[in-house]
């Protein structure tokens, strides 16, 4: 890590709450978050989207919602969040099978046209030397209304931040899911 994390003791008390939800639900406090909480109001606002992107009431299915997740890792190399993404994907999803073949999503039959698609944007928006064009745009209306689209392109917004702070921040994967070999160019640092 290429910056370390503070004592818990030296964070605000009503940080506290949040890491011990946390350890509850996880086992073990997430790096990212003792990272994130050196600055509290960053956190706190950190927290705060990523509750709203993966609420319960969101219109975009949990396991599409993971696909998205993982795949963003995995293009920016994140071990964190590959780490802690796969295993809820791998749980939502009800096996493995899909986080084993997401890297080669295009060869893989796992996956349905809906999910080819949105697999499809994530990489148009993530990668830099790709772009969003009116076919894609079109394509997307067919499965998605407006405000969907808006909190699909927010999710992948929201993980291409969070793998990006992580991935330069050098945080490690914390055991959450065992994973499979990559075979994409892209993640031969995790």
């Amino acid at each position: 890590m290429r910056v370390p994390e503070k004592p818990i003791s030296s964070y605000p008390w009503y940080l506290r709450p949040f890491f011990w939800n946390q350890k509850r639900k996880y086992g073990q406090i997430l790096k990212p978050a003792l990272i994130w909480a050196r600055v509290p109001s960053l956190f706190a606002a950190i927290a705060l989207l990523y509750g709203v992107l993966d609420r319960k009431s969101s219109p975009i299915d949990p396991v599409l919602r993971s696909l998205v997740t993982v795949r963003v890792s995995q293009i920016n190399s994140c071990r964190f969040c590959i780490d802690i993404n796969s295993a809820v994907l791998a749980k939502r999803a009800g096996s493995m099978n899909k986080v084993e073949a997401l890297e080669r999503w295009r060869e893989s039959e796992l996956f349905d046209n809906k999910e080819r698609l949105v697999l499809e944007y994530v990489e148009a928006v993530t990668y830099t030397d790709r772009r969003v064009d009116d076919d894609l745009s079109q394509r997307l209306h067919e499965y998605f209304n407006e405000d969907e689209i808006v909190e699909l392109t927010g999710l992948i917004a929201f993980q291409n931040l969070s793998s990006k702070f992580n991935s330069a921040l050098d945080l490690p994967a914390q055991g959450f899911c065992r994973l499979p070999e990559s075979t994409d160019h892209n993640s031969e640092n995790r």
